[in-house]
């Protein structure tokens, strides 16, 4: 008997997968806390902005938001 292949053939096996970079996780849990001491702005000293403006602020801040 020959095992199951569940989903379309035409989909490659996922180890021959070149067109992406999967990272590897964090060795030790980590623990974010958002206090009132944040900025309410999340373009304000934000890390992940690498000192330019995102595409999409709206979409940009929405993500930071709650």
């Amino acid at each position: 008997m020959e095992p199951r292949k569940p989903g379309s053939p035409n989909m490659k096996d996922f180890n021959e997968l070149s067109d992406r970079v999967i990272a590897e996780g964090n060795k030790q849990p980590t623990l974010v806390i958002k206090t009132n001491l944040d900025p309410e702005n999340a373009t304000e000293e934000n890390p992940y902005l690498e000192n330019k403006l995102p595409d999409d602020p709206k979409e940009f801040e929405d993500y930071f938001k709650e």
